[in-house]
């Protein structure tokens, strides 16, 4: 039974922590960002300015330090099927929508290790993030409620295996192995953000417990777990939750869907005879659920 739960929100915590630090500069970086539509093949050997490659269904993002035409132009040239549709420029902290410094939720901090100092509020537990170029600073709703539906559920269940599926930054598996979780599985499609995760998992100390893996969730739904966590897209999430392996595992949370997705997840839900235990909506607009499947009560 879940009950009594405070509701945090996104400005308490931040109003709390702004009064207890500085905000910390993140790196002096600009990006320059290259729009490819297609899938670049091969090793990307695009010189010492580049950064990474996003890659998201038929869109394909290239990041580089400096501006980089002529190693894009010659890509293009010696892969014909892509095609460059626009380049920007931004510099790293409008990249993540502000500048990023320490922040808690409930009993974990988010700091950035450029902040190098651990924050006054760090009493708990505290996890060193480096987001790189991929989603998951921990300052969106969707990250931020699945971090409050995360701790809710350790306060009355701890699972020893946890399934996070789109694991982006890694912050979701950083946080479930932080709790206590035995063994953690984070997945994405983008090798990006598998990378990403994977440094954020050896800086923490936690390379004994949580796994990166690059592949489809519909691959590793199946995988054993007491728990399955997925930010992820509404397309990629309602085919997931209506199969039979995702009812399989006891506890779920589920979070990235608006107002009218999220409806159509809970009938989906209701029909499979899961529970919705609490869910999140601080803005309107993004929907977070903690729910158990009907198979683990």
């Amino acid at each position: 039974v879940f009950r009594g739960t405070p509701r945090r929100s996104m400005a308490d915590s931040v109003a709390e922590t702004s009064s207890d630090q500085a905000v910390c500069a993140a790196p002096t970086l600009e990006l320059f960002i290259y729009y490819l539509l297609g899938r670049p093949r091969g090793a990307l050997l695009l010189g010492d300015d580049f950064l990474g490659h996003w890659q998201e269904e038929e869109d394909a993002f290239l990041f580089f330090s400096a501006p980089a035409p002529r190693s894009v132009e010659a890509l293009v040239k010696s892969q014909p099927w892509l095609i460059l549709v626009d380049h920007y420029q931004m510099p790293y902290h409008q990249w993540q929508g502000g500048h990023l410094a320490p922040f808690t939720v409930g009993g974990i901090t988010i700091r950035p290790p450029w902040c190098a100092t651990p924050t006054p509020r760090a009493a708990g537990l505290e996890i060193v993030l480096d987001p790189g170029l991929v989603f998951g600073n921990g300052h969106h709703t969707t990250t931020y409620d699945c971090l409050l539906a995360l701790q809710l559920l350790w306060t009355h269940y701890r699972p020893g295996q946890v399934l996070d599926l789109g694991c982006g930054s890694g912050v979701l598996a950083l946080a479930a192995a932080a709790l206590g979780a035995r063994r953690v599985l984070a997945l994405d499609l983008n090798g990006l953000a598998v990378r990403t995760s994977l440094t954020n998992v050896m800086r923490n100390g936690f390379g004994d417990r949580v796994l990166t893996v690059q592949g489809r969730a519909e691959a590793f739904v199946e995988r054993p777990a007491d728990l399955v966590m997925a930010n992820i897209h509404f397309a990629v999430m309602r085919p997931l939750v209506a199969g039979d392996a995702f009812s399989a595992h006891r506890f779920f949370i589920l979070s990235g869907l608006l107002r009218s997705e999220a409806r159509r997840i809970e009938t989906v839900l209701s029909r499979k005879g899961a529970q919705i235990v609490q869910s999140w909506s601080q803005d309107g607009i993004w929907t977070t659920y903690l729910g158990q499947n009907q198979q683990g009560r």
